[in-house]
C-alpha cells in the first residue's frame, strides 16, 4: 500500500485505520462530513464531503491502491430511505469509485448482524447464510451491501469484508457511552435469563485486522471474495460484562431482569407506536434489540487467522484497563 483512502475515517474505527496506516508510513486520504485536524496533524489529508456524491468520490479516490469502506449509517432505527442512501448507494458509489481510478483493493467493514436471524449462534463461522427477515434497516443494508462488495471481486479489483462485533475502547461514542449513562439512570434490565454469551471486538485489533487484511489482498488474494468474523477469540457473558464495567466506575450493577418474551413483545408495541406517530427518537426497546441483549453470538475467528494471519493484539483484560483509564479521564 502507498495510497489509501478511508471512507469515515473520522469515526470510531475509521480514525483507528488511519492511525494504524500513518504509523506505517502509508499516504493516507480520509473520506468524511468534516475536516480532523488530529488526524492531519500525523499525516492524513482530509476530503471534506458525502459518500452518496459519486463524483466526489470518484475524484477523491486518483491515485489511490486501496480503499477502506469504513463509513455507513449505524443504529437500530430510522428512515429506510436514509440507511439505504448512504449504507447501499454509498457502497455503489465506492465501487464505482475504485473501478474508475483502477484501485486494486477494497475492504469493507460489515457486521456480524448481516447473519443474525434472531435464534443463538453459538462458534459460528462464515458458512452461516445471509439473514432473509430483518427486524432493523442497519442489518438489512449491510447485508446488501456486503453481498455487493464480495459480488464485485475479480482481476482488477479484490475485495474482502469483515466482521467486527460490539467494537469498543477508548474514544468509543457509541457502545460504552450509552451503557455507562442507561445504567446511572437505572434504565437497563437483564433480558432473558442472562446466561448468553457474545463476541466483543477491541479497537485496535478490529484496526490491525483491517491492515492485515489489506496486506492479503496486496500478496496472496486468498481472502479475496470473502467475508472474515472479527472479535477477541473467546466470547463473554454479555451481562456479567456489563456488570463488571459497572462496578469498576462506580454504576450500580443491573439487577432488574425482565422475561425476552415481554422485552419483545414491548418492542413490537413501541415500534409500532413510533412509526404511527412518525417519532424519529430510538424507542428505548426494539424486537432487535431484545434479541441481541437475551441471545447468544458469538462466531469463529479460525478462518481469520488461516487467511489473515489474525489474532488479538491486545487482550480483553489489557483492553478493559485502557478503557478504564480512559472513561475515568475528567
Amino acid at each position: 500500500m502507498k495510497k489509501v483512502l478511508v471512507t469515515g475515517g473520522g469515526g470510531f474505527v475509521g480514525r483507528s485505520v488511519v492511525k494504524a496506516l500513518c504509523q506505517r508510513g502509508v499516504d493516507c486520504l480520509i473520506v468524511g462530513r468534516n475536516r480532523y485536524p488530529d488526524l492531519e496533524k500525523i499525516g492524513a489529508v482530509s476530503c471534506v464531503g458525502d459518500i452518496r456524491d459519486q463524483d466526489f468520490l470518484v475524484r477523491s479516490a486518483q491515485d489511490v491502491d486501496t480503499v477502506f469502506h469504513v463509513a455507513s449509517l449505524t443504529g437500530i432505527w430510522g428512515k429506510w430511505s436514509e440507511y439505504y442512501s448512504i449504507n447501499v448507494q454509498g457502497t455503489k458509489n465506492v465501487l464505482t469509485a475504485c473501478l474508475e481510478n483502477s484501485v486494486s483493493r477494497l475492504i469493507y467493514t460489515s457486521t456480524p448482524s448481516v447473519v443474525f436471524a434472531g435464534t443463538d449462534i453459538y462458534n459460528g463461522d462464515e458458512t452461516l447464510p445471509y439473514a432473509e427477515t430483518f427486524l432493523c434497516h442497519y442489518a438489512h443494508t449491510k447485508t446488501l451491501a456486503e453481498r455487493m462488495v464480495l459480488q464485485a471481486s475479480s482481476g482488477s479489483l479484490v475485495t474482502c469484508a469483515l466482521r467486527p462485533h460490539l467494537i469498543w475502547g477508548p474514544g468509543d461514542p457509541h457502545l460504552i457511552p450509552r451503557l455507562l449513562e442507561r445504567g446511572q439512570k437505572r434504565q437497563l434490565k437483564l433480558v432473558g435469563k442472562g446466561d448468553n454469551l457474545v463476541d466483543i471486538s477491541y479497537i485496535d485489533n478490529v484496526a490491525h485486522a483491517h491492515l492485515l487484511a489489506a496486506d492479503n489482498l496486496e500478496g496472496s488474494h486468498s481472502a479475496a471474495g470473502k467475508a472474515y468474523f472479527i472479535s477477541q477469540g473467546k466470547p463473554v457473558n454479555l451481562w456479567q460484562w456489563i456488570n463488571t464495567l459497572f462496578q469498576d466506575v462506580g454504576v450500580p450493577p443491573v439487577t432488574r431482569t425482565v422475561p425476552f418474551a415481554l422485552a419483545y413483545g414491548a418492542g413490537t408495541i413501541l415500534e409500532s407506536v413510533y412509526k404511527i406517530s412518525f417519532c424519529e427518537n430510538e424507542p428505548k426497546m426494539t424486537r432487535f434489540l431484545a434479541e441481541q441483549l437475551a441471545k447468544s453470538h458469538y462466531f469463529s475467528i479460525e478462518n481469520a487467522r488461516r487467511d489473515l494471519g489474525y489474532a488479538p493484539i491486545v487482550s480483553t483484560e489489557e483492553g478493559m484497563k485502557r478503557l478504564l483509564n480512559w472513561i475515568r479521564i475528567p
